[in-house]
């Protein structure tokens, strides 16, 4: 089921056209992840889906309901943290979860919900002296303490080490495991590719590509490459013979590592041929196109088109 369905959604500002036809969709239980570079339409797509902004054509159902039409609805359903949104420095973790759930009928237990998001023993801590990892954990806090089916997640680990980052992932990955789904902004492409069951790359305010980030690699084409490891230097006569393979594009040779990119029929022809000379690798595995290699081709395609 859809939870989250958004159709040819359109903003200007001005004569800035920020978001021009984008449709996306939510299943239950996903996490679909909005990728894209700074400035590319992302934040005031996800703050048109959650009614914070009016969208100037298109539609969008979140559970069913219209966040354009009745905001307020939409909310009681639905989480969100946004990128820009900071909170006082006096303030307190438990001052600010406590304020937070009184916006809502029924909020999650304040007390439980910092104990379950790590943040127990900063509960009188004050935002200013949080390190950047507990500050976007209570930011998650904050987006979860209404209890929602739904939450908008935006640009949580911009800023943060990579520990801190992977702590991160680990808290998303655990919040979609107790039943919430989750729309999740990020420019990252190892976040995406590390959390997302679905991929919706944005630029210029465009949809350049939906799918799976396996789906995605594999749509955008390429070369397809695979290593091998030898016990001992091969022939110059076999390395030239796997050169003149039709199926191989290229062939690179470093200590006893040999580097293979061609037709996807080049491994089975490649094989074949050593096989043939009696020459086994001690080791063999693909090279696969990872999610930023994708991002940065489809965006090339965009802003030289």
């Amino acid at each position: 089921m859809s939870v989250i369905d958004a159709r040819h959604l359109h903003k200007t500002y001005g004569s800035t056209l920020a978001v021009d036809d984008v449709s996306l969709t939510l299943e239950e239980g996903q996490i679909v992840a909005v990728l894209g570079p700074n400035g590319a339409g992302k934040t005031t797509t996800v703050e048109m889906i959650a009614g914070l902004r009016h969208a100037d054509a298109g539609t969008v159902r979140v559970l069913g309901l219209d966040p354009q039409a009745d905001p307020h609805a939409v909310r009681e359903h639905l989480g969100m943290q946004l990128q820009a949104a900071r909170l006082p420095g006096r303030i307190t973790v438990r001052e600010a979860v406590e304020l937070y759930a009184s916006f809502y009928t029924d909020p999650a237990d304040p007390a439980e919900l910092l104990a379950r998001l790590g943040l127990a023993e900063k509960a009188a801590t004050a935002f200013k002296d949080l390190s950047g990892g507990q500050q976007q954990r209570l930011s998650i806090a904050l987006a979860l303490v209404g209890r929602p089916t739904v939450a908008i997640l935006d640009e949580l680990t911009t800023g943060l080490d990579p520990h801190a980052r992977r702590e991160v992932w680990q808290l998303i990955e655990s919040v979609r495991d107790s039943g919430v789904s989750i729309l999740l902004v990020t420019h990252f492409m190892d976040e995406a590719e590390r959390l997302a069951d679905h991929v919706v790359i944005i630029d210029d305010g465009r949809v350049v590509a939906s799918g799976t980030p396996t789906e995605l690699t594999a749509r955008a084409g390429g070369e397809y490459a695979f290593q091998m490891r030898f016990a001992e230097e091969l022939p110059a006569d076999l390395e030239s013979a796997l050169r003149a393979l039709p199926e191989v594009t290229s062939l690179a040779t470093a200590e006893h590592t040999w580097t293979v990119t061609g037709l996807p029929t080049a491994l089975p022809a490649v094989i074949g041929r050593l096989g043939a000379a009696e020459q086994i690798p001690t080791d063999i595995h693909t090279l696969t196109r990872s999610l930023e290699d994708v991002f940065v081709q489809l965006t090339d395609e965009v802003h030289t088109s």
